[in-house]
């Protein structure tokens, strides 16, 4: 049951792809806000089917964390079920995301289009420099920007050093940093086919507080996360950060 489960969301995501976005492939032309209320009218039908389908449905708390207007959202990442889910709950989500991602025939062009973030992961300092640039002019547009500092998804019980671009964002462009914790592995494995049905918790943490200087922001960052995020899957609270390795620093 539970493989044609996922089968059946798998033929929906595609055919509901297929519907929304390719008789509207000529709004990509007009301003962003086309493609953006496109996207939240798509994923608000992909979290329908992850109910419909897989017997998944978020809760999300914290709302009341969230300010006003642009700021950085740092986000844990263990499915493709949260990059569902933002769009339908902040006013203007702009993502961090992998350039490769922007290649991506039919939904890449949307991703282009609704003015969402492409880092270069293997350019380095100019790949930070670029991303501190974008963002800063989509904060001010108001936009509420998405990054997961982790860089890729991580098992509920498994940890990765956070890359130091969110404590660039949050040094030089001064924005509020709002921490995200979710349980959504639990339910969505990371490279798993078979999703389990189950409600996923998406927490909004206080913002972090200013002035922090790097080591201490990245301490707080890392810490406020994953001790959440582990309560949300009923793991004990974290022992220590994880061990920075050598690799992008976005």
């Amino acid at each position: 049951m539970a493989t044609l489960r996922a089968t059946l969301f798998v033929l929906f995501q595609t055919l509901w792809t297929a519907i929304l976005g390719l008789p509207c492939l000529p709004l990509l032309v007009l301003n962003r806000t086309y493609s953006q209320t496109l996207a939240k009218v798509w994923l608000r039908g992909m979290l329908w089917g992850s109910w419909v389908f897989l017997g998944l449905r978020a809760e999300v708390r914290g709302l009341e964390n969230l300010p006003k207007g642009g700021c950085v959202i740092a986000a844990k990442h263990q499915s493709a079920f949260e990059t569902f889910l933002f769009h339908t709950v902040v006013d203007d989500a702009v993502y961090v995301l992998k350039k490769e991602l922007g290649r991506i025939p039919v939904v890449g062009w949307y991703l282009w289009s609704s003015g969402q973030i492409f880092v270069d992961r293997t350019a380095g300092a100019a790949a930070l420099k670029s991303m501190v640039r974008e963002v800063g002019i989509a904060l001010d547009h108001g936009s509420q920007v998405i990054i997961f500092p982790e860089g890729t998804r991580v098992a509920p019980d498994a940890r990765l050093p956070y890359h130091p671009g969110v404590s660039a964002l949050y040094a030089q462009l001064q924005a509020p940093v709002v921490p995200v914790a979710l349980n959504s592995g639990l339910y969505w494995p990371r490279n798993g086919f078979i999703k389990k049905p189950g409600t996923v918790i998406i927490e909004f943490l206080p913002p972090l507080p200013p002035d922090l200087n790097r080591k201490a922001f990245m301490a707080e960052l890392e810490g406020r996360v994953e001790t959440a995020s582990r309560a949300l899957a009923g793991l004990p609270a974290p022992e220590a950060p994880a061990e920075p390795q050598p690799g992008s620093s976005v």
